[in-house]
């Protein structure tokens, strides 16, 4: 079964295709995140609120988040030791 995660404002993704979670503020992921937008794989679940979080998933899809990398990372590593404790 696939785990979701909570990524804020009534947001979830899945877990197990999430590749990266990095911070939006180098130059290079700002370039990605704009092509993203420019072709239309980029999510915005930010729900109006500053990009603190881009999650880059299998589908070569980004998802922007307004929570911070390490509250996400977090969640995601709970989501992995609840399963492997099931």
């Amino acid at each position: 079964m696939n785990k979701l995660i909570h990524i804020g404002f009534g947001n979830i993704v899945n877990a197990g295709k999430i590749i990266a979670i990095v911070s939006p503020d180098s130059a290079p992921v700002k370039r990605l995140v704009q092509k993203a937008r420019e072709e239309g794989n980029a999510i915005d679940a930010t729900q109006g609120r500053k990009t603190k979080a881009v999650l880059v998933m299998e589908n070569s899809q980004l998802v922007l988040s307004a929570l911070l990398p390490e509250t996400i990372a977090l969640r995601a590593q709970a989501e992995s030791r609840d399963e492997n404790e099931a």
